[in-house]
């Protein structure tokens, strides 16, 4: 249950976030070949919110390195 209950609001999220609602595609390869779509689209979000997150922090840890310069 504890499984169920931490994945049902992400399938809910993919359905209504990734076009799931309504299938376009034909017969049972058209649903698994949906169902499939919807997850890497959903996985690649996840993947470019970790790739901002750690240019944020590259560049934060870059910043703090270089010492401020003096305008003459």
């Amino acid at each position: 249950m504890k499984r169920r209950a931490a994945v049902e609001p992400v399938i809910g999220h993919v359905k209504s976030e990734h076009r799931m609602d309504r299938n376009y595609l034909k017969r049972r390869v058209g649903d698994r070949i949906n169902a499939v779509l919807a997850a890497a689209g959903y996985n690649f979000g996840l993947l470019l919110r970790w790739l901002a997150e750690l240019l944020r922090a590259i560049i934060r840890a870059f910043a703090e390195t270089v010492p401020a310069q003096k305008i003459a």
